[in-house]
């Protein structure tokens, strides 16, 4: 009997690595159960080699390609299609850490492993991996560098671009390249990398990456502030630069009702100052000299902020189990909001100087739009991303709000976000969701150029289709 395709892709990768039917379908939703598709199989190579041939039996035949690390993303890039046509290719058997360089300050490490591992690995080596978010227990490296996904520590340490030194990658026709060796210096033409970082495998699929690490700080504290508005949560941030300097590695900021959810349906984690304050502040000092200099350094910036008014409370942890127990409550907002129901997720970028006056009117507008919508405004302020996302009004079926109100929430916030000179997606990516809203609010140029790369990397058009553009 003739091979089906399934069974070509077997022979390359083993037959107990090939998944169909009800075993391909937990790869076939997303996590939000928001997008579901079907897939001809899930194909789990195990080596970089072994993509290779999958891609090129994939390119020979036709098939498209969907790469998919943890599956963890939030708009709909890791799912395949609906039409069946194409594979699902889960980096998750490559989790190996590769190497790690202590004189060249690197870590490298295959796509599939899983962040929370990668930052162990370095931990464990007497180093420190800095790119953290609250889903690093199941997000993948690979996956961290296709969406060019950011976290809690991007103000001093940049996002996952930033962070890369070199990609291993296998292009749309089976090549493999590898930019791995750590290097800081390289001037010898375009840069590669940055082509796939931030791509969501549409241009070739990461298998690998040599990534920089940090010395380890001997102390990390953390303070929560209660702050009376926003210009005072920014006012605050400008002060903690110039007390903290280079110290500064997290600056959250969380609305009041976003702050309500968690108490609400995690009451266990006892959610500090948020009642009588419309924002609280989350902020991270990590210091190089020790414990009594940091906590110094950190009372000497609060006293300061509330003798400027933009501070009214706050408390700093006494100790790491507290700190954490901090960062649970500020992690658990998205996870609050999902336990409240179906609601519209933003993913923004404004700069800073903006986001008081972007934050007012774009406030008020929802509530014209809307009466009574409940506004979850919370994120990385340090580095100007919020997730302004917008939930149904008390009472109202989620469902059917997310169904009637979503493109019209949409237009208010994106336009708002454009004339304020910001980016609809600051570090969640493009993926389906917002694929067709894009060109809307990017340049044609810009949209052109990343037409012509699509087109020369991947003719066929076989890699992750329908994604970003």
């Amino acid at each position: 009997m003739q091979d089906t395709f399934p069974d070509s892709l077997a022979r390359i990768v083993g037959a107990t690595h090939v998944l169909t039917g009800d075993d391909a379908a937990p790869y076939c939703r997303d996590w939000r159960k928001r997008y579901q598709g079907q897939a001809l199989c899930v194909v789990k190579p195990g080596n970089t080699q072994e993509v290779a041939e999958v891609v090129k039996a994939c390119a020979a035949a036709g098939v498209a390609i969907v790469p998919q690390g943890g599956n963890t993303g939030l708009v709909g890039g890791s799912v395949p299609n609906i039409d069946g046509r194409n594979i699902v290719l889960s980096l998750q058997r490559m989790h190996a850490v590769r190497a790690i360089d202590v004189a060249n300050q690197t870590i490298t490490a295959e796509a599939g492993c899983i962040l929370q591992n990668v930052q162990q690995a370095a931990s464990d080596a007497g180093w420190l991996f800095p790119l953290s978010m609250g889903s690093e227990g199941s997000c993948t490296l690979g996956g961290n560098l296709g969406a060019n996904a950011g976290g809690t520590q991007v103000l001093r340490y940049g996002n996952s671009r930033e962070l890369c030194l070199g990609v291993e990658v296998v292009t749309p026709q089976g090549e493999i390249w590898s930019s791995l060796q750590g290097l800081r210096k390289d001037n010898t033409g375009y840069d590669l990398r940055d082509l796939f970082v931030g791509s969501e495998g549409t241009l070739g699929i990461i298998t690998a990456a040599t990534m920089k690490l940090y010395p380890q700080p001997k102390v990390q504290l953390t303070a929560w502030a209660a702050v009376p508005s926003v210009q005072a949560a920014v006012d605050l941030l400008g002060l903690a630069r110039q007390h903290l300097h280079a110290g500064l590695t997290g600056f959250e900021m969380m609305g009041q009702f976003a702050l309500s959810l968690v108490d609400k349906h995690y009451p266990q984690l006892r959610v500090p100052l948020y009642r009588d304050t419309p924002y609280c502040v989350l902020l991270e000092n990590a210091d190089f000299e020790g414990e009594q200099h940091a906590r110094e350094r950190f009372e000497t910036l609060l006293e300061a902020a509330m003798e400027q008014g933009c501070v009214t409370d706050a408390i700093v942890a006494e100790n790491l189990t507290q700190a954490r127990t901090l960062w649970h409550v500020r992690e658990s907002i998205s996870l609050a909001q999902a336990e409240e129901g179906l609601n519209i997720k933003h993913d923004i970028s404004v700069p800073i100087s903006a986001i008081p006056q972007f934050v007012q009117e774009t406030d008020a507008a929802l509530a014209e739009h809307v009466p009574s919508v409940r506004i979850v405004n919370f994120g990385h302020l340090g580095d100007g991303n919020l997730h302004y996302n917008v939930q149904a009004p008390e009472g109202v079926d989620p469902a059917r709000f997310l169904a009637e109100q979503e493109p019209g929430i949409n237009t208010i916030v994106f336009d708002a976000v454009h004339r304020f000179g910001g980016s609809i997606s600051a570090e969640h990516g493009i993926g389906q969701l917002k694929r067709d809203t894009l060109p809307k609010y990017k340049s044609p140029v810009a949209l052109g150029l990343m037409q012509a790369i699509k087109q020369a990397l991947d003719p066929q058009g076989i890699m992750n289709p329908g994604r970003v553009l």
